[in-house]
């Protein structure tokens, strides 16, 4: 396996496959500059806890929490080779082995760099599979058929047909980890994983009093830390034994944690998308001001009385009479010199109706004219705002998590420093608040009011940037509930911790993105697709759909028989409408995805299968040999 990249995901990815998948990797990243901590998988996490552990507590200076172990791992691990290189020209990934290797990620920030270097790799490699990390999803949809196409042809010319399938897969980070970046920031509100419409919906619920358990739903996930509640523990790492989270839990173990919280599936449904980009335009209702409005209403109701009036003076037809005033109303009409008085006076009255008209109009065209402006321009807050989301930063994260957010019809108030923001054209078609101006300066918090808000996001590309606003809204408002994204896992866990001993009662998230994005990667990279991952506090849940067939941990044994606890429970059946899928007794079960599927259904060959798995079971479903310990 060959990762290039130049940030915090590719070392994320280098050591997932290495670690869980037990691959051998080559990483090539560009030597200039810091180079960047790569994380630890597994036992090795356990290593440097003592140093996360002493920043925690030097930073919060209450709560030390010691860990034994050696010192951090630092640059390349053992079965990673690392190559240093500014660019990943055609030399460099020869040298890295791209020709001999299995599959090839480009993980770099600037996605012409990705598209260059996939070029050149399916050229010196027309088997190989590739993952491209793309923020551009049209753009994404047409170099992966381009490069699949290069491929096909390449290998009908070679004449051997019957090599490793080589396919491309297209994966953004922003996309990978802004539903669960949007889901941590809603207390109660379900964690929601979504790819192609399909829609997996799972709820975190608390006991309904100590020594009882949680209603478990159609299934339960996950067993939160018994350590909740303990401001010093070390919730979701690997140190943390029994008292840790326990992911996809047997009945036997979900009855006797009694007393402790769990993530559970609640709802499963097929969804399209939620959200209109059709909208463009505004109101008819806010195009003119009300005052606007009723001297509108009132030139009418005079030209309607004067025709009136008109009519019963000359016995007139109405229509004509009409006709008569609207003429006398813009001056166009003979002057009724030989004309009843009567009929005079009425044409004196219509030529000042007609005077007052034009100011009306004026204003009409002008405030038209700043309504249309203004659509196109940055909304403020309103008046009484409250319960909203601030999210701050808008970025290639902050713009997905944005969508995400008004898909769930959720309140959301931005703030960003920078005026030409990737995200501030999303912004305007959806019709959000944006207040312009550097998050670390005072009063830019109160403009999004945030002492009304229910949650923060803050999303920026800078730690330090992140973590200032945290703790300024804070102290603004001590039971905020917070979310931060942060570059390095490790650095995240510490300002968790720290921040959840600092302020025991109010929510804490603290989340890296490369962390979320990496097992998705990771599955790409080794033929799988993850349909989405949950974090359930330090740890990952993922979702995948998979063949039974090859598979002999499924295949040939019942749904009870299959589930493993702790590595992968089945959740959904992919069927069709010819009638084979039937349950133990016979009953042909429903075509599409069926959830609610029965105990005593036997896995088929050609089944397909939703299910969900930590990223060690997923390894061993995967045939790959998990690192051992």
């Amino acid at each position: 396996m060959v990762v290039c990249g130049d940030d915090g995901l590719a070392h994320r990815l280098a050591a997932e496959l290495r670690g869980v998948y037990g691959e051998q990797v080559t990483l090539v990243v560009p030597s200039a500059g810091p180079r960047v901590r790569p994380p630890v998988v597994g036992r090795a996490r356990a290593a440097s806890a003592a140093l996360l552990d002493r920043v925690g507590a030097a930073v919060g200076n209450r709560f030390p929490v010691t860990a034994a172990g050696a010192g951090a791992a630092a640059g390349a691990g053992d079965g990673e080779r690392l190559v240093e290189a500014a660019e990943p020209t055609e030399a460099v990934l020869a040298a890295a082995g791209v020709d001999r290797a299995a599959a090839l990620a480009l993980v770099y920030d600037d996605d012409e760099t990705n598209i260059r270097a996939a070029l050149t790799a399916r050229r010196l490699n027309p088997r190989l599979r590739l993952v491209l990390r793309l923020y551009n999803r049209r753009l994404g949809q047409h170099i992966e058929e381009l490069l699949d196409q290069a491929s096909a042809l390449a290998t009908g010319a070679d004449g051997a047909p019957g090599g490793a399938q080589a396919t491309t897969v297209v994966l953004s980070d922003a996309d990978t980890a802004a539903p669960a970046l949007a889901a941590t920031a809603l207390t109660g509100t379900s964690k929601v994983v979504q790819t192609d419409g399909l829609m997996l919906r799972a709820v975190e619920r608390h006991p309904p009093a100590p020594g009882q358990v949680a209603d478990p739903g159609l299934a339960t996930l996950a067993l939160l830390s018994a350590t909740s509640n303990d401001p010093a523990g070390a919730d979701g790492s690997d140190a943390s034994g029994d008292q840790g989270p326990q992911l996809l839990p047997d009945a036997a173990a979900v009855t006797a944690a009694t007393g402790r919280a769990t993530i559970v599936l609640e709802q499963v449904s097929y969804s399209g998308p939620h959200l209109s980009t059709a909208r463009t335009g505004v109101p008819l209702a806010s195009l003119f001001s009300r005052r606007l409005r009723w001297s509108l209403a009132g030139l009418v109701a005079c030209v309607i009385a004067l025709a009136v009036a008109l009519m019963v003076v000359t016995d007139d037809h109405p229509l004509h009479a009409t006709y008569i005033t609207l003429l006398d109303l813009f001056a166009i009409n003979e002057p009724a010199v030989d004309a009843p008085v009567g009929q005079q006076i009425l044409q004196l009255l219509s030529g000042l109706v007609g005077l007052l008209l034009l100011p009306v109009l004026l204003a009409a065209v002008l405030e038209g004219l700043g309504t249309f402006r203004t659509a196109s321009s940055l909304r403020r807050p309103p008046r009484g705002l409250s319960g909203h989301v601030v999210l701050l930063g808008l970025g290639k994260i902050g713009t997905r998590v944005l969508t995400r957010l008004r898909e769930l019809h959720i309140p959301v108030v931005c703030v960003e420093s920078d005026p030409e923001a990737r995200g501030m054209a999303t912004a305007r078609r959806l019709r959000v608040p944006v207040v312009l101006g550097d998050v670390t300066e005072e009063g830019v918090l109160e403009a999004a009011k945030i002492h009304r808000a229910s949650a923060l996001l803050a999303l920026t590309s800078e730690d330090t940037t992140n973590l200032e606003a945290v703790l300024y809204a804070r102290s603004l408002r001590s039971q905020l509930r917070v979310v931060l994204r942060l570059y390095d896992d490790g650095f995240a866990t510490a300002v968790y911790r720290t921040l959840r001993a600092a302020h025991p009662d109010a929510p804490t998230r603290s989340r890296s993105v490369s962390h979320l994005a990496a097992p998705a990667f990771a599955s790409a990279m080794l033929g799988r697709q993850i349909l989405g991952a949950i974090p359930v506090e330090r740890r990952v849940l993922l979702f995948a759909a998979l063949e039974v067939g090859g598979q002999p941990q499924l295949e040939g044994r019942t749904v009870a028989d299959a589930f493993r606890p702790g590595a992968w429970r089945i959740l959904a059946l992919d069927t069709d409408a010819s009638g084979r899928h039937r349950a133990g007794d016979g009953t042909p079960l429903p075509s599409g995805l069926v959830w609610d599927l029965p105990d005593t259904y036997v896995l088929n060959a050609g089944d397909r299968v939703i299910l969900a798995a930590t990223r060690r079971g997923l390894a061993e479903l995967l045939g790959r040999g998990a690192a051992r310990g």
